[in-house]
């Protein structure tokens, strides 16, 4: 029942199963996702988003992969009753960033980038470290065998040794999963504590009611859609939300969906990784969290990858995302048999082979693991989501809660013990479910329903040549996967990349991070001398956001910083006469006290806060601009306003 405790195994216990899969094969480490054979489990480091061309701080940790030489199946209950039941011991626990340290950084990162339009959120992590007595696979298997007897609705719980280092956890979120070709991410935000059991309905409600909690997960669903829209080849529907009830937590979440012929790695390398533990616009966020962080993450908010083909030949992929996890590196003090660097990761001897130490289960049960295995270091991370409103001492408040939770849950802490599944969870209970309906309202239809069966394409925009400029914001994915429906032909480049400007009916300037006013910046530079050549020769532009600021400060409009962030904010406006609900993501906006003006290439008609003359958006003869984010889900009207200033810009480059 249990695999050789001495060679590299995993065991998993994936949601909606009632069996524990053993895996069992050698480790190797590649260098790429692409190197990753069928039938593996990898274990995929956060130094990978480096095949994005991301920033991060690279730590070595390993792109260990489990080649899968056998499987077995074993019932639940069974499997448990061969686990170890013995309390885990840990000593000298602690966090490897002092609160005060964490609170400096977390006001920097408010200040310094929130603040200055770097983007909506970011998560900054820190890990909880303590030493772990006894031997640690013992330890890691007895914490399994409490998450499986009283954890629920996680989306895997799980145990992997390489052979230097274990991990175990229980996490709830599916980051992207692929089978017959059908692509599915599973954005989670929102967490309710609830001391165990059915937790408060009331409670339940007002949290599902709470307009923060409500906008932290359509920013989390917005980032999730950029990802879909690029490797689905229709874009990604939205599904739910739903409650995920767990034994101690509530969360809310959407299922996104869409189809795929690209390869499994593929899909993996262009979703790296969550928004939820990395921040949006993702790319900057990686930069942000460098930044800050100032050392790498390990495992921390990257991915578990299990990657195989189907009864009928055709690729799999489940990846959950690796939080609620505790990783376990062996103690080298007491074992000399590895080469080990002064963290406790090894050196690139990811080879899978017996390193020598002894053990076992005795007669498959706790009898207890022997030998030379005599204990670890245990590290637990935990990080927070750092929005406009946060405070360095709620987030410091909160990174103690998270620890103190999963440390509970693993059996590792002293909270409260986790109770047995409700007969009847909460998300069936029809107030529940009406105040989930409740929450979609608002939100784009474009996005929650089955767009591709519907007739969208306008015969004016038909094969019309659009090139969309990217700024560093994948908001540009979800742009190019309107405009393809609207029946346009799009090209997508990013601003680095010097694009060619000729040949396009119309070029959308994107969005992306950064203070436009930085006329110094490389980035803002670029993307304004790209304005200023489309507005020179009389080419039909759309811009969105950060291109809307530039357009704006070249019509001669001045810019300023808003003193609360429209980061992820919903808002009712009034666009040229006709009511609009649209999505903002923006610190900085620009501002005029009229209605309209002139300027140097024509009349300029404004959309407006006539409360704080904050630019909306902007029309003029051959451009129009939006501070908003009309691809958005949070821009109910998104589609309609996107096809209104299509087919008015268009006609301009009739000849």
């Amino acid at each position: 029942m249990l695999p050789d405790l001495n060679r590299p195994f995993a065991l998993l216990r994936r949601e909606g199963r009632d069996v524990v899969e053993v895996l069992t094969g050698t480790v190797v480490t590649v260098a790429s996702l692409a190197d990753i054979p069928d039938e593996s489990l990898s274990l995929v480091p956060f130094r990978q988003v480096r095949e994005r061309g991301f920033d991060c701080v690279d730590d070595g940790t390993p792109l260990s992969v489990l080649r899968i030489a056998s499987r077995a199946l074993c019932p639940v209950a069974a499997f448990i009753a061969a686990l170890p039941s013995s309390p885990v011991a840990l000593r000298g626990g602690a966090f490897d960033v002092s609160d005060d340290d964490y609170a400096t950084i977390v006001a920097d990162v408010l200040r310094d980038e929130i603040g200055r339009g770097e983007g909506s959120n970011f998560v900054i992590h820190r890990v909880f470290e303590a030493d772990v007595d006894g031997d640690p696979i013992a330890a890691a298997l007895a914490v399994f065998r409490r998450l499986l007897e009283r954890e629920r609705g996680a989306y895997w719980t799980f145990v992997v040794h390489t052979g230097d280092r274990t991990l175990v956890g229980a996490t709830p979120e599916r980051h992207v999963s692929v089978e017959d070709g059908l692509v599915m991410m599973n954005p989670i935000s929102g967490t309710f504590r609830h001391p165990g059991g059915v937790p408060d309905k009331d409670a339940v409600l007002r949290f599902l009611a709470d307009r923060k909690e409500i906008d932290e997960l359509s920013m989390v669903l917005d980032e999730e859609l950029k990802m879909m829209a690029t490797v689905a080849t229709e874009g990604g529907q939205v599904v739910g939300p739903y409650l995920k009830e767990m034994a101690h937590l509530v969360h809310t979440e959407y299922l996104l969906a869409g189809r795929s012929a690209l390869d499994v790695r593929d899909v993996l390398r262009e979703t790296m990784f969550a928004p939820t533990v990395v921040g949006s616009p993702i790319e900057n966020a990686c930069r942000v969290v460098a930044r800050h962080e100032r050392r790498g993450r390990g495992y921390y908010g990257a991915v578990l990858a299990l990657i195989g083909r189907d009864s009928l030949g055709r690729q799999t992929l489940d990846a959950p995302i690796l939080i609620r996890t505790a990783d376990i590196s062996h103690d080298v003090s007491h074992d000399v048999s590895h080469d080990v660097s002064h963290d406790g990761r090894q050196d690139g001897r990811q080879d899978g082979r017996q390193d020598g130490r002894q053990g076992g289960l005795q007669g498959g049960r706790q009898g207890g693991l022997q030998g030379g295995r005599r204990g670890g270091r245990l590290r637990v991370p935990v990080g927070a989501t750092l929005v406009r409103h946060s405070t360095p001492a709620g987030e410091v408040a909160e990174t103690h809660t998270k620890a103190a939770g999963v440390l509970a849950a693993l059996g590792l802490g002293t909270g409260p013990a986790a109770a047995a599944p409700p007969v009847a969870p909460l998300a069936a209970d029809p107030a529940v479910q009406a105040a989930l309906v409740a929450r979609n309202a608002t939100l784009a239809p474009f996005w929650l329903q089955d767009h591709h069966t519907r007739a969208l394409a306008n015969p004016e925009l038909a094969g019309r040549r659009v090139l969309i400029v990217d700024a560093e914001d994948t908001f540009t994915g979800m742009l190019h996967h309107q405009l393809r429906v609207l029946g346009l032909d799009v090209t997508l480049q990013k601003y680095s990349a010097s694009p060619a400007l000729d040949g396009f009916d119309l070029v959308v300037l994107g969005p992306g991070p950064g203070d436009p006013r930085r006329v110094e910046d490389p980035k803002m530079a670029a993307m304004r001398e790209i304005a200023s050549r489309l507005l020179a020769a009389g080419t039909p532009t759309l811009a969105v956001c950060l291109g809307h600021q530039l357009l704006s400060g070249l019509l001669g409009l001045p810019l300023r910083r808003k003193a609360n962030p429209y980061q992820g904010m919903q808002r009712d406006i009034v666009f040229f006469g006709r009511p609009a609900t649209v999505g903002f993501y923006s610190t900085f906006t620009a501002t005029h006290p009229h209605d309209r003006f002139d300027s140097a290439y024509g009349p300029v008609e404004l959309s407006r806060d006539p409360a704080n003359g904050d630019v909306h958006a902007l029309r003029g003869p051959t451009f129009a601009g939006v501070q908003f984010h009309p691809e958005s889900v949070l821009s109910y009207d998104g589609i309609d306003l996107l096809r209104s200033l299509l087919t008015t810009l268009l006609p301009a480059a009739v000849s």
